[in-house]
């Protein structure tokens, strides 16, 4: 039974409460017994809370994590990893334990366990049913076949992957014994192997955004990305309804293929699957009307080629394109997914435990967030009192400042500057949107004084730089992308490599960057930068990624960076710290090197430490500790899947990198932006629990879908 403040002063006998109002003059004045009542109610509910919480420690399923281990070893497991890490979060396999050790050995056993211990989609392979062999003829398999059919190219869609071998009915092309052993990715198909293949890129939803007309004619062929280029797109996965069930290509995140969307079109297009296609409606007040799946085809459109006719809408998964038969006055709204390592950069991802800016709103005079909202297009329920632009939204706002949300993800084409004298202001997208501001003609203009405060939020900002001017004290980037180069063209190209998207004029500014994308700094010496889990790309390493604001060679302010990855040249005055951290920079040639003198380098090296991260040979920085690579002519090196800021595999390391980076940091992780993915300590634990529920005299390899 519960007891609040009310019910237990109401308990007492009354002349007790008669006599406790006495006490008091001031009839808005709290009694001190009543007060008394309320501090032990308050702890009451914590004693109650604490032991309804033991209640729920029995079971895995609501127990709290630091139990997981306990329960584990109530039915013999051991080595469970940390707890206290979400990407690590054992409860899902201390569950089924009983359940792997009941189908011990089977494939789709594995897979599950895969799937379970590393929180990515998996799929296992039998290879010893994909060789080549003499078939006995008491079980003749028909379906293995030494040769396919030239009219077999979806099935060479898959070659040498996870899905060669499917239910579909379609004959496997299989293959000769390999007898290199498995363990070091070398060997496959052979009689004891079993491949675990594991997707380590994430799909990410864009919903109802406006797709962007490509400049070959604007009104009739689009680009999926809000950047105006090519990007593939990604499966929404399907969740797999049996336990005997072995994946296939429409349950994990994987890029979607133009022969595998057109065979079975209805499994991803559509509402709640992976791609839709909507026309807007006459006005912001009107849903858009969902184009049928009977006008949709599936082409190649490279170069534009293919187009349709009669009325026909064509849609290229791969390069991420829309051709229309018909001219179409308005941009069309798609909803599909992008593929990206790890929550960052912003996107319709949960951002609610980061958003401490709803924790310290702007109130006004009767204590109500000031909080204005902007809406460009169809909002289901929406609120009254929308805003069509950022601009009104921010002149509405009051003297104290406030927030302006955005609550779509939706294209807003405008110059936008934020005079934040006096006030704190607030400028971000609301949970689980993603909206792109596209500059017109300037940068993002934000002033203030020395004690003003401007925070953005979940943005998407392309055409131009943040440019924080005169005496502000405080600037906010959390979970933003400020494109690398400003913007791309339509090959995908930053059309501007080598200007910055951060430029910080003010000596007062506090800069913090966290969880974001963004191009290179340029940064007043007397002001400071944070970055936390970040990435700060200048587009190559040979370009200026940090430095001050005059020449090329001048000092930016002091820097504070950890759990990130810097690619492109860095100066600062004093570098605090750097942890975890990728620098990966060189020179462009001989009379850059004469300039520079160092392609990393501090002002001041008596000050600051740099600790297990990478920095570039050549590098002058200060005291350094379990830093790569130890010597000059090492030749350990980050290896990326890609550097260019469209692709999926962006800043990923490469699963065959050096270990010396995969498993730098700290706490073993890999250093860099995607630190708190935790990949070394997944694929570790994963090899121990494999060893565990293999079968006698198999063997099982671990393969990395890129």
């Amino acid at each position: 039974m519960t007891f609040d403040a009310k019910k237990l002063y109401e308990l007492l006998p009354a002349i007790y409460r008669i006599r406790d109002a006495e006490r008091v003059s001031d009839p808005a004045a709290v009694p001190p017994l009543q007060a008394l009542l309320t501090i032990i109610s308050q702890q009451t509910r914590v004693v109650e809370e604490n032991l309804a919480q033991l209640y729920d420690d029995q079971f895995v399923e609501t127990c709290a994590p630091w139990v997981l281990p306990y329960l584990g070893d109530l039915i013999g497991i051991t080595g469970l990893p940390s707890t206290g890490l979400e990407a690590l979060n054992p409860r899902a396999e201390v569950g089924h334990t009983i359940g792997y050790r009941r189908r011990k050995g089977t494939a789709a056993m594995l897979e599950q366990l895969a799937r379970e211990v590393t929180n990515w989609p998996a799929r296992a392979v039998e290879f010893f049913q994909l060789l080549a062999t003499t078939q006995y003829m008491n079980h003749v398999r028909p379906e293995n076949q030494s040769f396919i059919s030239i009219r077999g190219a979806e099935r060479l869609e898959y070659v040498n992957g996870a899905f060669e071998h499917t239910a579909t009915g379609a004959p496997d092309l299989t293959h000769f014994a390999d007898v290199r052993r498995i363990e070091p990715r070398r060997g496959r198909y052979n009689i004891p192997n079993i491949g675990i293949f594991l997707w380590r890129l994430r799909e990410f939803p864009l919903t109802r955004t406006p797709v962007v007309p490509a400049a070959k004619d604007r009104q009739r062929l689009f680009y999926f990305n809000p950047l105006g280029c090519d990007m593939p797109l990604f499966n929404l996965p399907v969740t797999e309804e049996q336990v005997t069930h072995l994946a296939e290509p429409i349950n994990v995140s994987d890029r979607i293929r133009r022969r595998v969307l057109r065979s079975d079109l209805g499994s991803y297009y559509g509402d709640g699957k992976s791609i839709l296609l909507e026309l807007p409606g006459a006005n912001t007040t009107i849903p858009p009307a969902e184009v049928p799946i009977s006008d949709v085809i599936v082409c190649d459109l490279t170069d534009w080629a293919n187009l349709p006719k009669n009325s026909k809408i064509a849609i290229d998964p791969v390069l991420g394109r829309i051709a229309f038969a018909d001219v179409q006055t308005e941009p069309p709204l798609a909803t599909f997914y992008y593929g990206l390592s790890a929550p960052v950069g912003g996107g319709e991802y949960n951002r609610l435990g980061s958003l401490a800016t709803r924790r310290t709103e702007v109130l006004d005079e009767h204590g109500v967030p000031i909080v204005k909202q902007v809406a460009n297009a169809f909002v289901q329920d929406a609120p009254p009192n929308l805003k069509t632009n950022i601009t009104d939204a921010l002149a509405d706002l009051s003297v104290r400042g406030g927030a302006v949300e955005i609550l779509h993800s939706g294209r807003y084409e405008e110059d936008v500057s934020i005079d934040a004298t006096g006030r704190r202001i607030v400028v971000r997208a609301a949970d689980k949107s993603r909206p792109t501001v596209v500059l017109q003609t300037t940068n993002l203009e934000i002033t203030g004084g020395k004690n003003d405060e401007v925070i953005l939020d979940g943005l998407l900002i392309a055409n131009g730089a943040i440019r924080v001017s005169g005496q502000l004290g405080r600037l906010i980037i959390r979970h933003c992308t400020v494109v690398p180069g400003l913007a791309l063209n339509e090959n995908g190209k930053p059309q501007k490599p080598k200007s910055p998207a951060l430029i910080i004029k003010s000596p007062n500014a506090r800069v913090e960057i966290d969880h974001s994308i963004i191009g290179a700094i340029q940064a007043s010496p007397d002001a400071e930068v944070t970055i936390t889990d970040s990435i700060v790309d200048a587009t190559d390493k040979t370009n200026s990624a940090y430095r001050g604001l005059q020449k090329l060679a001048s000092f930016g302010a002091p820097l504070r960076i950890i759990n990130s990855t810097v690619i492109g040249q860095v100066r600062t005055r004093i570098l605090h710290l750097a942890s975890n951290t990728i620098f990966l920079a060189g020179f462009a040639d001989k009379a850059d090197k004469a300039t520079l003198t160092a392609p990393i380098l501090a002002e001041r090296r008596q000050e600051g430490c740099v600790r297990f991260s990478y920095v570039s040979p050549e590098a002058k920085l200060p005291v350094r500790y379990h830093c790569q690579p130890e010597s000059d002519a090492s030749l350990i090196r980050p290896q990326f899947g890609s550097t260019h800021f469209n692709d999926p595999a962006y800043c990923q390391l490469n699963a065959f990198g050096p270990c010396e980076i995969r498993k730098g940091a700290d706490d073993e992780a890999e250093m860099g932006a995607f630190h708190d993915l935790y990949e070394p300590q997944r694929e570790t634990h994963l090899r121990a629990r494999l060893n565990e529920y293999l079968r006698f005299g198999l063997e099982a390899g671990i393969f990395y879908v890129t």
